[in-house]
């Protein structure tokens, strides 16, 4: 029973402050929401692409359902989950569990947006996998009941160009023993690529990675300084790559060319993560 997962919705980046993350990635080009406030405690901005968006999270308030990612913070800013998109968060679960994956129970939240016609709820409903399934970025499931409350047109428009996520990078110390684990959520095998191992998701893939391979693929370029595993690199799609670099150059940045034509911020400069633009 194959739970009905469809990619990749968002990721998380967590950080201690938001107001300076926001700021961070307003000079990188990209266009934020205004702030959100969950009922959970935590806030966010969000940036939004046409299916897929980043998430800058911090959390001022302690709750259950967060403690992952106050653990998290511990170590320092950066990406601490992938979102997984599903219309039915619900079956989900419960294909999961079938699976043999013990899926924590649907948890439905929100959020108000302020909207040219008054105030609505962004609501949600998420399934959160156990961390052990995932060693290096915890995964959960999210279902959208108000997409026009969250994917709103004015928020789509970035200055860099950015289209959308095109992969993401974890380092591990066994990308052959940790591949099932991701890939029995997928029900899809591992594929082979030079870093190590690939995880098709049903639309940005997932890369599990030796740090030294990951390495000489990102020549040049600094990978977050947290103890393996560690999501390493975030991908993300471009309309133009020198276009997206002199943006970068504008706002501060000194984005690093490499072989294949792509650029790359320091995962320092952009609150844990290393950012590839291609």
């Amino acid at each position: 029973m194959r739970a009905p997962i469809s990619g990749i919705d968002h990721v998380v980046i967590a950080v201690h402050d938001l107001d300076r993350a926001q700021a961070t990635y307003a000079r990188l080009g990209f266009t934020l929401t205004p702030r959100g406030f969950h009922t959970l405690g935590s806030q966010n901005h969000c940036i939004m692409f046409a299916r897929d968006y980043l998430e800058l999270l911090s959390l001022p308030k302690a709750h259950p359902a967060t403690q992952y990612y106050a653990d998290f913070l511990l170590r320092g800013d950066g990406l601490a989950a992938i979102a997984l998109a599903t219309d039915d968060a619900a079956a989900a679960y419960a294909a999961l569990r079938a699976n043999g994956i013990q899926a924590d129970a649907p948890l439905d939240f929100a959020r108000p947006v302020a909207l040219p016609g008054g105030a609505r709820d962004a609501s949600f409903r998420i399934v959160q996998l156990p961390v052990e399934q995932t060693p290096g970025c915890r995964a959960f499931l999210c279902q959208h009941f108000t997409r026009d409350v969250v994917w709103r047109p004015e928020y789509q428009r970035h200055a860099l160009g950015a289209t959308g996520l095109a992969g993401i990078a974890l380092v591990l110390e066994d990308p052959v023993r940790t591949a099932p684990q991701y890939a029995k959520i997928f029900d899809r095998g591992p594929q082979t690529i030079d870093e190590g191992l690939r995880i098709d998701t049903g639309s940005a893939p997932i890369a599990l990675a030796v740090r030294g391979k990951l390495g000489r693929r990102l020549a040049g370029v600094e990978l977050p300084a947290r103890a393996r595993p560690f999501v390493a690199a975030l991908f993300i799609r471009v309309a133009d790559r020198l276009a997206a670099a002199e943006t970068l150059r504008r706002g501060g940045f000194t984005p690093v060319a490499l072989e294949d034509g792509s650029y790359a911020v320091h995962a320092h400069e952009a609150c844990g993560v290393t950012l590839v633009f291609g």
